[in-house]
């Protein structure tokens, strides 16, 4: 068991959720702004953010970004963690656009996949030139690994020299099409990380909990939120986004894990 304090991100709106699924799902600036914050005051460091149109209907729009963006520095300080996958189908130059304005972070994925029915496209030539976006703005990748392949993918890239050397790693499973939540999946995942390498784990759906609570005792961080998985226990809803950041605050300290504050979380990742 480690006591280093740990990273809770919370993705509170996603791409892919609707009311009619979740109906407390967060769709205005003003909405998505309060469940940032009311998610941060529960114990989140890191707002993995995507943004929603007038309609509510994702969207890679920049001034929309940019209106989420001071609204939740307005009611919180945290990190921000920019979403550059979109929604499925989303244009490649539509997905890299809201990294103009320098958040502290953006997710790179690392590889194209089966997303459910859909496709989730990848290729080589888009994560060059989202990876390339990151880093001319000056900010730091999240490596998102939904598959094995995609851990490899990742160290042919970075001996290549196309992906920064200081990152982020975050494990998304439990995707159709990607590698399932299982616990032996997490450990071989990270097996593959380097020393000292940074990482957490969203688990999607009922892999959530279990994930969330063995990243905890292996000494990684977690992503929690509705995006991911919009029940609280088998049948019962979330209330919202800082409900689940708040179990994990409560396991964390069962496991005497304490829980980074946002200026801890800033010096861990070295984001100065």
């Amino acid at each position: 068991m480690t006591s280093t304090p740990l990273i809770i991100s919370c993705p509170v709106v996603g791409a892919e959720l609707t009311r009619e699924v979740y109906p407390a799902l967060p769709l205005t600036a003003d909405e998505i702004a309060d469940a940032a914050s009311d998610a941060v005051r529960a114990g989140a460091s890191i707002i993995h953010l995507h943004v929603r149109d007038e309609e509510g209907r994702p969207t890679q729009r920049v001034d929309v970004f940019e209106t989420v963006t001071q609204k939740i520095r307005k009611r919180c300080d945290c990190i921000l963690q920019y979403s550059t996958g979109g929604a499925v189908g989303t244009p490649l130059e539509e997905r890299c656009a809201p990294v103009r304005l320098k958040p502290d972070m953006a997710t790179l994925s690392m590889g194209t996949m089966n997303f459910g029915p859909d496709i989730y496209e990848n290729m080589e030539k888009t994560i060059l030139t989202i990876g390339n976006a990151i880093t001319e703005n000056g900010v730091m990748p999240e490596l998102e690994i939904f598959d094995f392949g995609m851990m490899e993918a990742t160290e042919r890239f970075l001996e290549k020299g196309h992906i920064p050397e200081k990152f982020h790693v975050d494990f998304v499973l439990g995707i159709p099409g990607g590698m399932s939540g299982e616990i032996r999946n997490l450990v071989s995942l990270v097996d593959r990380l380097k020393p000292g390498q940074s990482w957490s784990v969203a688990g999607v759906g009922r892999y959530q909990l279990p994930l969330s609570v063995h990243a905890m005792t292996m000494g990684g961080h977690v992503r929690v939120g509705i995006e991911d998985n919009i029940y609280y226990r088998k049948g019962e809803p979330a209330s919202s986004n800082a409900q689940l950041v708040e179990r994990v605050v409560r396991i964390a300290k069962e496991l005497d894990r304490p829980v980074a504050t946002v200026a801890q979380a800033r010096e861990m990742l070295d984001l100065s």
